[in-house]
């Protein structure tokens, strides 16, 4: 069996079809796995191409990190939900208490918001648990909003950056259902699953390079450097074709099933010529790049706490969202800071030169400290492709696409949680599970 794409579902897909006896070989176009959630170098340091947040409650994630031998206590840091802007700044925290009570206490402890804010904030808390986080009809972000009386402050500080972070989507087009999900598994869940997960190591370290090692321990070829350009049926096979020096140039061989966990882009690609139909409905999807502002300070420079959200106000060249203080979560990368950027298609716009500026300076104005408009070295990295436009009401095909033996994984198949790194695992098992029905869980 062959699975095509080595990102998170490529690779969940793969250890799962191991798991339930398939011989499989993953194929995978860079030379380092991940996909869009990947390690880079940059003038020797190693970076990520976009600084992610996981979720307690991305339960198969962390099932499946443990399963290749990676233990989350390590891997990640764990802290407790909270929306915290620089000192002054409005302050949410839930405390380690029982949900609903860690959410309760937060709201009534919470800095800088009215009296009015936090009444509204625990109506529509409780009037989307009472609904089942779920709407009858989709809308978008914005209306669902509007409909519950939600007030600017809190649109501005609370809603609107855990929409941008969470689904990588603006508030005026973003699907309502699928942020009602996840505020369902992290405001509306056990405690445990609202805490935020803050990777230690580089994101191909904390899944993929485990993955690879055991698939390759249990007998499974994988082919890093190896760009399948041709999918074809052939007398009741999958004829795939790579190119690349992992297969000594150009390699065909011929599989019973596929997977093929790419993007979507690149799937409508490889799809063109079998289902044109569903290479159209792919191609439909409108990527949304992030883009990450690396700043290096001196060793001892170091955020309050590792991470901030920043109040973002493009026409004033404000573009930050969120900082990261890596020093935090990995001591080699002290005084390295990383500020987020999502839905950045104006600021990736840019001159890099001129959008590090522009961050370093929002970053010296909102902490009061002058010096962090200086920094000794700065990378802005886009992923041009990080996810895709997550809309009200968008068709997302399901993980089998009516052709025998071809099945789709990725994050933007058909689920109720956006372009993240647990939809993108849950999509890989999800394919397993329908090419051998006996595939066991995670």
């Amino acid at each position: 069996m062959a699975v095509v794409g080595g990102g998170w579902a490529g690779c969940a897909a793969a250890v799962q079809l191991v798991r339930g006896g398939a011989q499989v070989t993953l194929y995978e176009a860079a030379r380092t796995l991940g996909g869009r959630a990947r390690r880079i170098e940059a003038a020797g340091r190693t970076l990520d191409n976009g600084q992610h947040i996981m979720l307690g409650a991305y339960d198969d994630t962390l099932r499946l990190m443990r399963r290749v031998g990676v233990e989350p206590r390590r891997a990640v840091l764990s802290v407790p939900l909270q929306m915290c802007y620089p000192p002054g700044g409005m302050r949410f925290v839930a405390p380690r208490l029982p949900a609903p009570l860690h959410l309760a206490v937060a709201l009534l402890r919470a800095r800088g918001l009215t009296g009015a804010d936090k009444v509204a904030m625990a109506r529509f808390s409780t009037t989307a648990r009472w609904m089942g986080w779920r709407l009858d009809h989709d809308c978008t972000v914005a209306e669902l909003l509007e409909r519950y009386d939600q007030t600017p402050t809190l649109i501005r500080l609370m809603w609107r950056p855990l929409c941008l972070a969470a689904l990588n989507t603006p508030p005026e087009t973003a699907s309502a259902n699928v942020f009602l999900a996840v505020l369902r598994d992290s405001l509306g869940a056990r405690r445990a699953a609202s805490d935020m997960l803050l990777p230690r190591h580089d994101l191909s370290a904390l899944f993929p390079d485990a993955a690879a090692r055991w698939l390759a321990a249990h007998g499974a070829t994988v082919h890093a450097g190896a760009k399948v350009d041709r999918i074809a049926r052939n007398a009741g096979t999958w004829l795939v074709t790579a190119q690349g020096s992992a297969v000594g140039g150009a390699l065909e061989q011929a599989f019973d099933q596929v997977v093929l966990a790419t993007s979507a882009a690149a799937a409508a690609t490889l799809l063109a010529g079998l289902d044109a139909a569903l290479a159209a409905r792919l191609d439909a999807f409108k990527p949304e790049p992030i883009t990450t502002c690396y700043l290096q300070y001196g060793l001892a420079e170091r955020l309050p706490q590792p991470f901030f959200a920043l109040e973002d106000v493009p026409e004033e060249g404000r573009w930050g969202q969120f900082v990261f203080d890596r020093g935090q979560l990995e001591p080699g990368q002290a005084g390295l800071f990383a500020v987020i950027v999502s839905a950045s298609g104006a600021a990736a716009a840019l001159p890099q030169a001129e959008l590090a500026s522009a961050v370093a300076a929002q970053l010296a104005q909102a902490f009061g400290r002058p010096g962090l408009a200086s920094p000794a070295w700065t990378k802005v990295v886009t992923e041009k492709r990080a996810t895709y436009a997550c809309m009200a009401g968008l068709d997302r095909p399901a993980n089998v696409t009516g052709m025998p033996g071809l099945l789709l994984a990725g994050d933007y198949t058909a689920g109720e949680y956006p372009a993240t790194l647990e939809m993108a695992v849950r999509s890989g098992i999800a394919a397993a599970r329908a090419a051998l029905p006996s595939c066991p869980r995670p």
